[in-house]
């Protein structure tokens, strides 16, 4: 039954207005002019003909454009309206995940980036291939990846960027949707983590200049910070809205209050330290989507300067995303801060609460004309770069860590299509999930995404961490570790799916106390110790990592000289996808393919063998095979040389080019660094590091008074 303040909302509510003017769709078009044009110098630019070359940019970027896709890859459009949703309903505390970002940017580019380097890996998965060896870790992460980018990093862009463009211009949402991720799928496609770098520097200075004007219009219209201290507590709906007798409508008294007491039901002080933080390493130092940018840097310097830069800019958002929600909550409370469920579908079509619109809700209310396009950009911006990296790192992952499991001998050429197909695959997936997505959905997307990743994802950080610092974890340990922390975290997220009724301020929580009174965040602790301590105990009464296991693969052992094959073979090293066993046509370790030539056909013919950073040399050790793709391309039809020019599968080696490019992967594995550049990395990162301690400790114990005076 509609209650008698719905009907007295819908009577009188108007829908902001949605028209854009010339100026509007002037900005608009010259955003996509200005990312095509990126998109096709990449093209013309990047060397996209080999693995190398597409999945990594030839490992030649330096530390600006990969600093700034590094952020862009994580500000997605579930940030821009995740944040400033969570901002909205609970004040501050959910800028503590940027907080974090900034110190874990620096563990990723002072600790785990040198060891992924020096062990010359391309993904994540063929890391854990190299250090423990053997087949089923690397395809089970690859596959849990895959899984975590649909879950949650696809469904919450595509559900925000639906949100946005159902606010602001009323579109049919599954055409916009269509039509933006095509046009995200065809840069992916044809420039690989080239065009996706490129275009993700643009788009980083477009959503920092974009999202910096609307925090300046922000706190101009409420009279600047103190403005906002003061009007917040009061920002609550209309009486007429309300529901008698609740305190629904009220904000939260501890909203200026980061990380607050440890048992508090939102942001436990302790819960997130100690147990938000594993499933943030998983994403910052273990997600093929972060750690890929890094790996394309032309020097261990670039990767740690391209972190500080990140880091830096991680400052930005609580300013530019979450105080904009709580100033968009003062200004509209009977829109964002709706708490009738009548009211609530007529603004914006759900039932669990508007606060997700207050961002959109802020930029159509305050932003003039020319602006208002800008920040349309910018939306457009934070969806497409994300949707971009996902392609791009799930493409690289599908390739090389599955596909290569099932198909045997793929050449350079296939492997180029298969990512390219598979990034269309999973175009088509990401449209299909949007009717779940828009179904399931309700409260806070960015807390939603928080809370699948911590069921999931902890235990790979413990294991990725154990990978580097202790070496006598073994794969067997690491294996059945995750496979119990697994299980854990499937009846525990299922659990959350069958009691999915939390409550409100009418109802208690009807949940178990198991549910109920074990924060998500301390669940992430508990399983995240499971599997650490697990892994060590069956290691312990296992076998011992082999040499070549080790070798290089961690923090101790990222400085040891160069093995020859042989050399490494002689100390009986286990060949990390065979277990010691040589297939005699190849051997494949993840990128590395060894291939006997085709026209000798003598078992005994030695095997070409090279380490991970040859991949192009191994393609193209054999003259035969290297004759005849080009002569397949240069007989084919104009379609498929118009396709092959798309995909970069026209293109020839120049040779000495290529010798120089082998030098320049065994320069930068050799983690060299100037002394000059050595010294002032090493001073920003120390004061990046007491920046984001300084953050934390002012955020969380200067806090407004009870009272909201």
């Amino acid at each position: 039954m509609v209650s008698e303040g719905a009907k007295a909302f819908k009577a009188t509510y108007q829908h902001p207005s949605t028209s854009l003017t010339g100026a509007d769709l002037g900005v608009v078009l010259g955003y996509f002019v200005a990312i095509i044009a990126v998109g096709v110098f990449a093209m013309c630019r990047a060397n996209r003909g080999t693995a190398s070359g597409y999945f990594l940019a030839g490992r030649s970027m330096w530390w600006l454009p990969v600093g700034a896709s590094l952020f862009v890859s994580n500000i997605g459009s579930e940030h821009f309206i995740g944040l400033s949703g969570s901002g909205a309903a609970r004040g501050i505390s959910v800028g503590a995940w940027e907080f974090n970002a900034i110190l874990l940017l620096q563990l990723l580019g002072w600790i785990f980036i040198p060891v992924y380097i020096a062990c010359g890996t391309y993904t994540m998965p063929e890391y854990l291939s190299k250090r423990f060896g053997g087949k089923r870790l690397r395809v089970y992460f690859a596959i849990l990846s895959l899984i975590l980018y649909i879950f949650t990093k696809c469904s919450g862009d595509l559900y925000t960027g639906a949100l946005f463009i159902q606010q602001s211009l009323r579109w049919d949402l599954y055409l916009s949707i269509f039509v933006l991720v095509l046009i995200t799928g065809i840069l992916t496609i044809t420039g690989g983590l080239t065009a996706v770098i490129y275009t993700d520097t643009l788009q980083a200075f477009l959503m920092v200049g974009g999202g910096l004007t609307l925090m300046s219009l922000a706190f101009k219209e409420v009279g600047g910070y103190q403005g906002m201290v003061d009007k917040y507590p009061h920002s609550m709906t209309n009486e007429t809205y309300r529901i008698p007798n609740a305190t629904c409508h009220e904000p939260d008294k501890g909203a200026f209050r980061m990380l607050r007491e440890a048992d508090d039901d939102y942001m436990p002080w302790a819960g997130f330290l100690l147990g938000q933080t594993p499933g943030s390493i998983w994403y910052w130092c273990a997600d093929q989507v972060i750690v890929q940018r890094l790996l394309a840097a032309k020097s261990i310097s670039h990767a740690k300067g391209a972190t500080l830069m990140a880091g830096f800019i991680k400052i930005l958002p609580l300013f530019m995303m979450v105080m904009p929600g709580m100033i968009s909550r003062i200004l509209y409370p009977d829109e964002v801060a709706c708490v009738d469920e009548d009211i609530c579908y007529e603004v914006c079509q759900t039932y669990a609460g508007c606060t997700n619109i207050a961002y959109p809700r802020i930029v159509l209310g305050l932003m003039p004309d020319g602006l208002r396009g800008l920040m349309m950009a910018v939306m457009i911006a934070a969806l497409m770069s994300d949707l971009d990296s996902i392609f791009n790192s799930a493409s690289t992952l599908f390739t090389i860590d599955i596909y290569e499991r099932i198909r045997k001998k793929p050449s350079e050429r296939e492997r180029m299509i298969v990512g390219r197909i598979f990034i269309v695959v999973m175009i088509g997936v990401a449209i299909a999930w949007v009717p779940v997505v828009k179904e399931t959905q309700g409260g806070q997307v960015f807390i939603y995404i928080q809370e699948i990743t911590d069921y999931l994802a902890p235990p790979f950080a413990a294991i990725f961490l154990l990978a580097i610092l202790v070496p006598r974890v073994n794969e067997t340990g690491a294996f059945w570790s995750l496979m119990l922390a697994l299980l854990t975290g499937l009846i525990r997220m299922g659990l959350v799916f069958y009691y999915h009724d939390t409550g409100d301020c009418l109802r208690p929580d009807p949940r178990p106390d198991i549910l109920k009174n074990f924060h998500y965040m301390y669940f992430s602790l508990f399983i995240t110790l499971l599997t650490a301590s697990s892994a060590i105990i069956i290691s312990i009464f296992t076998e011992k990592p082999s040499e070549k296991q080790l070798y290089r693969t961690t923090w101790w052992t990222r400085h040891l000289p160069y093995k020859s094959q042989e050399e490494l073979e002689k100390v009986g090293a286990d060949n990390s996808e065979c277990s010691g066993k040589t297939n005699p046509g190849y051997t494949v370790d993840s990128v590395e393919v060894n291939i006997k030539l085709d026209h000798d056909k003598s078992k005994d013919a030695p095997i070409v063998s090279n380490s991970g950073n040859d991949i192009e040399m191994k393609k193209f050790r054999d003259p035969y095979m290297k004759e005849n793709d080009n002569a397949s391309i240069e007989n084919s039809s104009c379609g498929t040389k118009t396709m092959g020019l798309l995909c970069g599968l026209n293109e020839k080696e120049d040779p000495e080019a290529k010798r120089k490019f082998e030098q320049h992967l065994r320069k930068v594995s050799e983690l060299k660094q100037d002394p000059v550049a050595h010294v002032f990395l090493s001073i920003g990162l120390v004061v990046i590091l007491a920046i984001g301690v300084f953050l934390y400790i002012f955020w969380s114990y200067w806090r407004l008074d009870e009272s909201g005076a």
